[in-house]
């Protein structure tokens, strides 16, 4: 016995489109990309090599730390290394190098102020100076409360024996005129030194004949002392 067998009739396979191939090639040399790169990466390693250089250009010299007065002794406490780029070498001889020892015993010839280069012209030995130092002590209430070294300040004296008749104000002479303070530490918190506040005042030699009045009337608690801003 024969048995049939159904055949299912196959069907014709379906087209896919598959793209080309496209092989990669290295961009050549005449790509703008490539030259874009080169630029960008040349640019890089100049600016970074002026940066470099800069930096070894610098020479780090003294600066005043605060303000500074005449006939002033300087110490390190009085200096602050500062970073400085000199165009010419000359000038770099004008100011003293942080890497060379310092000078002692040197005193400023003439003022500086917070920040300024410290000149090699500027100090000299001390003493060369025109100047003697008057320490004087002063009560707290006539003395300006922002006092500091390096202020100049106006020096009177209270004379109320020259007050002339009842009920008048006592007299006040100017003696020591725009006068530099050396030094003018805090009141402390001690009683004793809260009732007066010391002063060391850059005198010129000529005002030398006030001394006496000034130390006389400092100790009557005659003196006044007075800002000049």
């Amino acid at each position: 016995m024969m048995s049939r067998v159904s055949r299912i009739p196959s069907r014709p396979a379906r087209e896919v489109d598959v793209p080309a191939a496209v092989r990669t090639r290295s961009p050549g040399w005449r790509d703008p990309r490539l030259w874009v790169g080169i630029v960008l990466v040349t640019g890089s390693v100049v600016a970074g090599a002026r940066i470099l250089s800069s930096a070894d250009d610098m020479t780090p010299v003294w600066s005043a730390s605060s303000d500074l007065v005449v006939g002033q002794t300087i110490t390190a406490d009085d200096l602050r290394a500062t970073s400085v780029r000199f165009g010419d070498s000359a000038d770099h001889d004008r100011y003293l190098p942080v890497d060379e020892e310092l000078p002692a015993a040197l005193t400023l010839t003439r003022p500086l102020a917070a920040g300024e280069l410290v000149p090699a012209a500027a100090l000299g030995e001390a003493g060369d100076d025109d100047t003697v130092s008057l320490s004087i002590s002063v009560a707290t209430e006539h003395v300006p409360t922002d006092l500091t070294r390096g202020s100049r300040v106006d020096v009177w004296v209270v004379d109320d024996r020259i007050a002339g008749g009842r009920g008048s104000r006592p007299a006040a002479e100017l003696v020591l005129d725009d006068i530099a303070v050396l030094d003018a530490p805090l009141v402390s918190d001690t009683f004793a030194a809260a009732t007066t506040r010391q002063l060391v005042l850059a005198v010129p030699q000529s005002d030398e004949e006030q001394l006496g009045l000034v130390l006389a009337a400092s100790g009557d608690n005659r003196v006044r002392v007075v800002g000049r801003g």
